[in-house]
C-alpha cells in the first residue's frame, strides 16, 4: 500500500474517532466520558498500528510527518484522557477552595514537567525541523539529546525516539485548558455572562456545517477544545439547538451534492458582493 493512501486511511480513522468521541460528551460524567474515550482511542491506535509498523515509508519526509504530525494526534488523547480519569476520580469530596487548591497542584506539575523538557519544547514551539531526520525516523536516535527511560522498551516498528513527548506535549496543552475551565468554574465571584441579540436565522445545517469546518481547521483554542464544546457555546450565544450535531455530520460527510453546500454559498456570496461593489 503506497503511503498517500494509508495518510488518507489515518485522516477518515482520526476524523471517526473524534466524531465518536463528541458522541461521548452527552452523558456529561467526566470519568465516564473518559472511561468510553479511552477504549474507543485505543481501538484506533491498534488500527493505526496494523497499518504502519509493517510500512516502509518512501523517504524520510513521509516518516517523518507521520511521527511527528500524524500519530502523536492519536497518542495525545489517550494521554489526556488518562490525565482527566485519574484527575477526576481522585479529586477530593470538598468545598471550592480545597478544590481549586487541588487543581492548582495539577498545574504546576505540567509546569515542571515543561521547565524538565524546555530544550525540546523550545524546539516543538518554534517548530524546529533541523533533528527531524534523528528523532521521528525508526531506528534513528541521538544519544546526546534526553530520551525516555523507558526508550529500549518501546516498539521500534511503531515508535521513534520523540514522538511520543510531541504527543505529551499536545495532550498537556489541552489539559492545561481543561484545568483552567475547572477553575474558573469555581470562582467564587462569577460575573453573569450577558445573553447577546443575535440568533441564527439561517439554516441549522449550514452553521453545523460551518462549525464542523472552523473546528477542523483548528480555529478555537488551538485546537484544544472537543466539538461538542464548541458547538454548545454556539447554541448559547446564538440561541439555538442545533439537536444531534453528531448525526448531521456523518450526514453532511455522505450527502451526494459535496460536503460543502453551506459553505460554497456564503462564498460564492461574497463573492458576487465584492465584484458588485467594485463595479459601481
Amino acid at each position: 500500500m503506497v503511503t498517500k493512501t494509508i495518510f488518507r486511511k489515518i485522516a477518515k480513522l482520526h476524523e471517526e474517532l473524534e466524531l465518536k468521541i463528541n458522541e461521548v460528551y452527552d452523558e456529561g460524567d467526566m470519568i465516564k466520558v473518559a472511561e468510553r474515550s479511552l477504549l474507543l482511542i485505543d481501538e484506533s491506535i491498534r488500527k493505526l498500528k496494523t497499518l504502519v509498523s509493517s510500512h516502509k515509508f518512501e523517504n524520510f519526509g513521509e516518516e517523518v510527518y507521520f511521527f511527528k504530525n500524524l500519530k502523536p494526534k492519536f497518542i495525545s488523547k489517550f494521554i489526556y484522557y488518562s490525565l482527566v480519569l485519574d484527575l477526576e476520580s481522585h479529586k477530593p469530596n470538598a468545598g471550592k477552595k480545597v478544590l481549586k487548591k487541588y487543581y492548582m497542584a495539577e498545574q504546576e506539575k505540567l509546569k515542571n514537567f515543561y521547565t524538565e523538557q524546555s530544550d525540546f519544547y523550545s524546539y516543538y514551539r518554534r517548530e524546529a525541523t533541523y533533528l527531524d531526520h534523528k528523532i521521528f525516523v525508526r531506528d534513528s536516535y541521538d544519544l546526546k539529546m534526553k530520551l525516555s527511560l523507558g526508550f529500549y522498551n518501546f516498539d521500534t516498528s511503531f515508535t521513534t525516539s520523540h514522538d511520543q513527548l510531541i504527543a505529551k506535549f499536545m495532550a498537556d496543552e489541552k489539559f492545561d485548558q481543561y484545568l483552567k475551565k475547572q477553575i474558573d468554574g469555581l470562582s467564587e465571584n462569577e460575573v453573569p455572562k450577558s445573553l447577546s441579540p443575535l440568533v441564527w436565522s439561517a439554516s441549522k445545517v449550514g452553521l453545523i456545517e460551518l462549525i464542523y469546518a472552523l473546528y477542523q481547521m483548528r480555529c478555537f483554542n488551538g485546537g484544544n477544545v472537543e466539538l461538542s464544546e464548541v458547538v454548545r457555546f454556539v447554541e448559547k450565544s446564538l440561541g439555538t439547538d442545533l439537536g444531534n450535531f453528531h448525526k448531521t455530520i456523518f450526514e453532511i460527510r455522505n450527502r451526494k451534492q459535496g460536503p460543502t453546500k453551506f459553505l460554497n454559498i456564503v462564498s460564492e456570496n461574497l463573492l458576487q458582493y465584492f465584484q458588485s461593489t467594485e463595479e459601481e
